[in-house]
């Protein structure tokens, strides 16, 4: 049976990947941060972990949890939203929530999840089209923008050291979630279903790169 490991999975996308791979018959481990949370993913199916990324302690925990398996994939979903744009100045609080969930959780995880795939095993991370620079035309949601972009240098330079893995960042849409909002043109399920494909395709030539939902390379 092929397995999965989600990362932030108590809603949203995240939720969702549970859903379909589930639904696949993928053996799933997924973390959140509440109960109820834990709660939802378990009657889905889910093994659960208890797992706050942006908790320094969170590669040991997690590690403790998971190390005994090897993973198929592992998809890296956590992450937060920030709506300010640099007509202001940030917020010291709000520039290290947004970093230590969308970047500093991804890059200390990394090293706990890589070596635990199988050979050409998959390790994608959600990112956005909003982290594209070659695409950015306004400052909206700019402590975002500048996360994802973070994110995906950390995912691209983390391919060189993990070569036996193939690593993803992906940009799921505008998707109908509590982040994307109700007016967003993109239903959870067709995001992550179009995700999906992508990685169960991706091979030696996709190594390291930035792709959205419908399989298209998208430029940094």
């Amino acid at each position: 049976m092929s397995r999965v490991l989600v990362i932030g999975a108590s809603r949203g996308i995240g939720l969702e990947f549970v859903r379909q791979y589930r639904a696949d018959g993928w053996e799933v481990t997924a973390t959140a941060r509440t109960e109820a949370g834990l709660q939802q993913l378990a009657a889905l199916g889910a093994g659960t972990v208890n797992l706050d990324v942006t908790d320094a302690q969170a590669p040991a925990r997690l590690a403790d949890a998971i190390s005994a398996a090897r993973w198929d994939v592992a998809v890296y979903v956590a992450g937060v939203m920030s709506r300010g744009t640099a007509a202001a100045t940030p917020a010291v609080e709000e520039f290290d929530r947004v970093m230590r969930a969308n970047v500093f959780g991804a890059t200390q995880l990394i090293p706990a999840v890589a070596p635990l795939l199988v050979p050409a095993g998959r390790f994608a991370f959600i990112s956005s089209l909003l982290g594209s620079i070659a695409a950015t035309e306004s400052s909206s949601t700019w402590l975002y923008r500048v996360s994802k972009a973070a994110l995906n240098m950390a995912v691209h330079a983390a391919q060189a050291e993990y070569r036996d893995a193939v690593f993803l960042a992906l940009a799921p849409g505008w998707v109908r979630t509590d982040m994307g909002g109700p007016g967003a043109p993109l239903t959870v399920d067709r995001s992550v279903g179009g995700l999906r494909r992508v990685i169960a395709a991706a091979g030696r030539a996709e190594a390291g790169a930035f792709i959205d939902h419908e399989g298209r390379r998208v430029a940094w």
